[in-house]
């Protein structure tokens, strides 16, 4: 999977400037309309996103209060703990705490329409991540093509969309930022080190530091890309025999987060055993931990050595469960069910994420993608596939990381992505990871269990013609009267007594969520 990754990435040669944009049809090419569900939010204000927080002692600290609703909004937040203050206009908590502890906020929004509140905990301890990462990464639609200014149009889209407002935050450069050695391209070449060995940007990105910090003032993170071995994925300069200058330099530069790809690595050690698969994961993660600065650290090495096994262990937040659900434009949809549905079920995934390290399908790959042909064109998922897409990476736990072009968002492509009742899923405290209760056939239920005690149930079809698919409670482990809620639509269903039936078209999902009447 790899080699195929790097040969996609070679393909990819064309300047920016040849990106053809096509402008995104009503029907998908199988006659799928592109059916919005998700209710616009209203004008109340509504406190959104995750609920709790981990930040290491004297790391700094920021996280903007996620909330939607008719702006201005007011925000109000009382149980800070000391070193953290908030904006009132912005919902921008920031600063350090150096005392650890569990702190319990209670975060307000207020507009002319009304007021509301939520608690939020902060976890000021060794973990990270306590719940799954949501944000954007620029690989499957810039590839090799990512500036400075993209990223900061990213960063702008992020917060003009209002993806901000739904629990995104992480801004994040994949791969060719770095010098590429032999490149005839000015806008490559340079110095790949400085004096001091740290690891220098190309000429595509002048100042890093200006970067992240134009990031930070959007009131989201940043996160940049590198590999253990010599080269990236893209044969720009990487961090082998380097890590500990690298590091540092990723420190002082400001960045949140950190994907470390294997990449050429395989060219370091040949037929890794489990040992040397975890070798550059535990050196570059005992790095990490001794900076100043909170980097969530992305395993990024395709499910080798069954990776869920041990990734949290040599501490990584997330790792990749297989190959990139991109690697060949046409087989999204084959890679969506083959390495989403497929590994997950078989590899029985639900037993190892949670609080702390995530499996990690790959990206959301909606809107508009690379072709890998110099172009920029629609998602080849069909609209069920989407909302299959969505709805699967919510239940299982997986990190909501979209890759497509975030500053051309349709309507459809931000409904996808800004359902508060699907990302409470993705994002709920008990971080227990769903899995697949039945499959008949091409039918399949899964279920994830959550906080408050009701169950996410997902009734997916993966066959070629619409289809009934019925979660029995019995298969659910409940019992009795329950109140069922379709939460792409964020409309009730009714109390069902033993089961819940509906027909479910073509590649697609009904997402539930079920509690006792």
């Amino acid at each position: 999977m790899v080699s195929a990754r790097a040969k996609q990435r070679r393909l990819s040669v064309l300047p920016l400037l040849s990106l053809v944009l096509i402008l995104t049809s009503v029907m998908s090419s199988t006659g799928e309309e592109k059916v919005i569900l998700t209710p616009k939010p209203g004008p109340k204000p509504r406190i959104t996103g995750t609920k709790v927080f981990g930040v290491r002692p004297g790391s700094p600290f920021l996280f903007t209060i996620p909330a939607t609703g008719e702006r201005p909004i007011e925000f109000d937040a009382t149980g800070l703990p000391q070193g953290l203050s908030l904006d009132r206009a912005t919902g921008r908590i920031s600063g350090r705490i150096e005392e650890r502890g569990e702190y319990k906020v209670t975060l307000r929004a207020s507009n002319r329409h009304a007021r509301t509140e939520r608690e939020f905990r902060i976890v000021c301890g060794d973990t990270l991540a306590l719940t799954p990462h949501m944000g954007w990464n620029s690989w499957y639609v810039w590839e090799n093509h990512i500036t400075d200014q993209i990223m900061r149009a990213a960063a702008d889209a992020m917060v003009s969309s209002g993806m901000i407002n739904h629990g995104y935050m992480y801004v994040n450069i994949d791969d060719c930022w770095s010098v590429r050695p032999g490149s005839k391209d000015p806008s490559l070449q340079g110095p790949p080190r400085d004096a001091h060995n740290r690891v220098n940007s190309n000429p595509r990105f002048p100042d890093m530091k200006a970067l992240t910090d134009y990031i930070h003032s959007r009131g989201l993170k940043a996160g940049i890309y590198t590999s253990p071995g010599p080269l990236t994925c893209a044969s720009h300069v990487a961090a082998w025999q380097h890590e500990k200058e690298d590091v540092e330099q990723f420190v002082d530069w400001g960045f949140d987060f950190l994907k470390y790809d294997w990449c050429s690595y395989r060219d370091i050690v040949k037929n890794p055993d489990r040992a040397a698969l975890q070798k550059p994961y535990r050196l570059i993660s005992s790095m990490l931990a001794k900076q100043p600065r909170d980097i969530i650290l992305n395993l990024c090495q395709y499910g080798m050595g069954d990776v869920w096994e041990w990734g949290k262990e040599v501490g990584g937040q997330s790792w990749r469960t297989a190959g990139d659900l991109g690697g060949s434009f046409d087989e999204i949809g084959k890679a969506l069910f083959r390495d989403g549905f497929d590994v997950y079920a078989q590899k029985e995934l639900h037993r190892y994420g949670g609080p702390g390290g995530w499996n990690d399908p790959d990206y959301l790959l909606v809107g508009y993608l690379s072709n890998w042909k110099g172009q920029t064109v629609p998602t080849p998922l069909t609209p069920n596939e989407q909302y299959t897409h969505v709805s699967l990476w919510s239940l299982v736990a997986a990190p909501l990381i979209f890759s497509g072009d975030i500053t051309r968002l349709d309507d459809f492509t931000l409904s996808l992505l800004c359902n508060d009742e699907v990302i409470e899923v993705d994002q709920d405290p008990l971080g227990k990871p769903g899995r697949r209760m039945v499959r008949q056939g091409t039918s399949e239920v899964w279920a994830r269990p959550m906080e408050d005690g009701s169950l996410a149930v997902g009734l997916f079809n993966r066959g070629e013609s619409d289809t009934e698919i019925a979660a029995l409670w019995t298969d659910l482990g409940i019992r009795g009267p329950q109140r069922v809620r379709d939460l792409w639509r964020q409309q009730d269903l009714g109390i069902m007594n033993d089961r819940f039936s509906t027909k479910v078209g073509r590649h697609g999902v009904v997402l539930l969520r079920i509690r006792p009447a």
